[in-house]
């Protein structure tokens, strides 16, 4: 018998080096906290309430002097206090509101309403059919960010980068695995929801319907190539751009006339103009001054007969009553963490945007998540959950918070200026035209050039749809 000694088993231990982020369950209630909307976190704390027999809600008037789990001045026997650090973010401030500013805010000209808890929203529409939907637990938490970045006319209202820092760190996910949970949330009911434009929203409309639909390949080709075209609903002016005949126009533009344009917004209530803001902005002496909804601080605190029971308990009692005395307390150092955040990352934007506050739109200057996060020293990720579904209520009305959020556009001079305020002056043009020779998306370009501002016609027509400005040959047509 021969050994071969290259032939032998190698076996043995190897010590390997790595680094894995892990959350701690305190952080990871923090984050859940902060991406609630007010509506939400109620309904989070009225089920806290009731499962936790450790927590009860302080009466006005009341201080919660045992807050911090001890019991009659003796520190706890069995454990130590969750120390989470969270003491000098304690605000008892809330003072009243100054005249004029109402906890209900009326909302004339921004067309988001908190609508009533009893009816459902688009937002529990979809987050149920996600539910239902086999999502791998990934799958899951992009779909969920998906659904709370739309608008209420069913659009996707941030793009795939800021979906996709939203999910870190807990989620380290690529733009193409978005790209296809995204596909798959688009086919919810209602169908096109989630589209990133129009042109979207129709095509995967019509791709769903029947394959024998009748003329349904060729709806697919005017929505994909003639979609200004078809909005004119011209049907002798696109048979003669696209060679087709006019009774087969005729019959592609009756499939999309059976389409939704916007699919969220039969889940909007419009008897109910109003919304109740998180944040208030309001001028003082040193300038703007930041306060947060007393809302947000519910004044969650422990339930002391509870507490003192932990010294008599035994056993399997005295357990839970522990369990539940860190839950509690993990909780209000939550809220109290959320409501920090809040308020940073709030302050932080009324500072950058202090021209806005003074001069309205056209005074706006460009801002990213990235910068805030900079300046509050946070996680891009956790000024997305901070901003979203929250709204801050100014002088100039009220408007959610990812408002004051505007991409540069470059200008000749060198000093950029956000798409918000160049948005504005387009709207602003576009009101002053003749109203019988209305400007092309050219002649926009050109009138905003002389004005120090870069921008390419596909630009200048992307955001005249994001207005909801027609474009010229429409408008001509209208002031006939």
């Amino acid at each position: 018998m021969t050994y071969n000694a290259g032939m032998a088993l190698q076996t043995g231990l190897k010590l390997k080096l790595g680094q894995k982020l892990k959350l701690a369950p305190q952080l990871r209630q923090a984050i859940a906290l902060l991406q609630l909307n007010r509506l939400e976190l109620r309904e989070h704390l009225e089920q806290a309430l009731e499962s936790n027999p450790l927590l009860e809600l302080e009466s006005p008037g009341e201080s919660n002097e045992s807050g911090d789990g001890q019991i009659d001045g003796e520190a706890d026997s069995w454990d130590e206090p969750v120390d989470d650090g969270i003491d000098e973010f304690r605000d008892d401030s809330w003072n009243d509101l100054p005249e004029g500013f109402s906890e209900i805010a009326e909302a004339p000209d921004y067309d988001r309403f908190i609508s009533d808890p009893d009816a459902e929203s688009l937002t529990q529409h979809l987050l149920w059919q996600a539910n239902l939907a086999n999502f791998s637990e990934q799958d899951e938490a992009i779909a969920r960010a998906i659904i709370y970045a739309l608008g209420d006319d069913g659009y996707l209202a941030d793009d795939l980068a800021t979906l996709r820092a939203s999910l870190a760190p807990e989620y380290l996910v690529s733009i193409d695995e978005v790209v296809a949970v995204l596909g798959r949330v688009q086919h919810f009911e209602p169908v096109g929801v989630a589209a990133r434009n129009l042109r979207e929203c129709l095509l995967i409309q019509a791709r769903t319907l029947p394959s024998r639909t009748p003329s349904r390949g060729l709806a697919e080709h005017l929505i994909e190539h003639f979609l200004d075209d078809v909005g004119a609903l011209d049907a002798a002016a696109l048979a003669g751009r696209t060679g087709f005949g006019v009774e087969d126009i005729e019959g592609a533009l009756a499939v999309v006339r059976r389409l939704d344009p916007r699919p969220g917004i039969r889940y909007g209530r419009e008897d109910e103009n109003y919304l109740v803001p998180d944040v208030y902005v309001f001028p003082s002496e040193g300038g703007w001054q930041v306060r947060l909804n007393r809302d947000n601080d519910p004044r969650l605190r422990l339930n002391d007969a509870y507490v003192k029971l932990i010294k008599k308990a035994m056993g399997d009692d005295k357990s839970y009553l522990k369990d539940r005395l860190k839950e509690a307390q993990w909780l209000i150092s939550s809220l109290e963490l959320r409501n920090h955040t809040l308020r940073s990352v709030a302050e932080a934007i009324v500072r950058h945007q202090a021209g806005f506050l003074e001069c309205g739109d056209v005074a706006m200057q460009p801002l990213l998540q990235k910068e805030v996060a900079e300046r509050v020293e946070v996680h891009e990720s956790t000024v997305s959950r901070a901003t979203t579904g929250k709204f801050m209520h100014t002088p100039r009305g009220t408007f959610e918070l990812k408002y004051f959020f505007s991409v540069a556009i470059p200008t000749r001079d060198g000093q950029p200026v956000s798409a918000t305020a160049v948005k504005a002056r387009l709207e602003r043009l576009v009101a002053e035209e003749p109203p019988e020779q209305p400007l092309s998306d050219q002649a926009l370009v050109e009138r905003l050039a002389a004005d120090g501002l870069m921008l390419a016609r596909r630009t200048v027509a992307k955001y005249r749809e994001q207005l909801g400005i027609p474009n010229s040959s429409r408008r001509r047509r209208a002031a006939r």
